[in-house]
């Protein structure tokens, strides 16, 4: 599973500056709420995506050597979302409930944009 972490380390990476934008966009914006909610949503995108990557692995694992193995962890990733969307709710003057969800779908916009950039770059190679 190396391809599969250095995946990981690579969309996190992404992830990362996309986050530090983010905090740059709360501090010197009047947007506060706007950016705290993709701070939160894109947190816990980034959760998520760590979290399957592990799932994955463990998987990837235990089928190789012939063991059963329960889920890859949708339940967890759900509950983390519904928690998001739950702080937006309740704190509406803090965070901004759209950008809660946009940000939740961060990771796997980084995903695609990932995958069709190396696609283009094997293709000229």
């Amino acid at each position: 599973m190396p391809e599969l972490q250095q995946l990981f380390y690579r969309h996190c990476k992404y992830i990362l500056y996309l986050l530090s934008i983010y905090v740059l966009g709360w501090g010197f914006t009047s947007y506060k709420s706007i950016f705290m909610g993709l701070i939160l949503g894109t947190s816990v995108s980034l959760f998520n995506h760590w979290y399957l990557v592990r799932k994955t692995t463990i998987f990837g694992e235990a089928f190789t050597s012939g063991k059963k193995v329960r889920s890859l962890g949708t339940l967890v990733r759900m509950a983390t979302v519904i928690l998001a969307v739950y702080i937006a709710g309740k704190y509406p003057d803090t965070f901004h409930l759209v950008s809660v969800i946009i940000g939740v779908m961060t990771a796997y916009a980084v995903i695609m944009i990932d995958f069709a950039l190396q696609q283009i770059f094997k293709s000229h190679e």
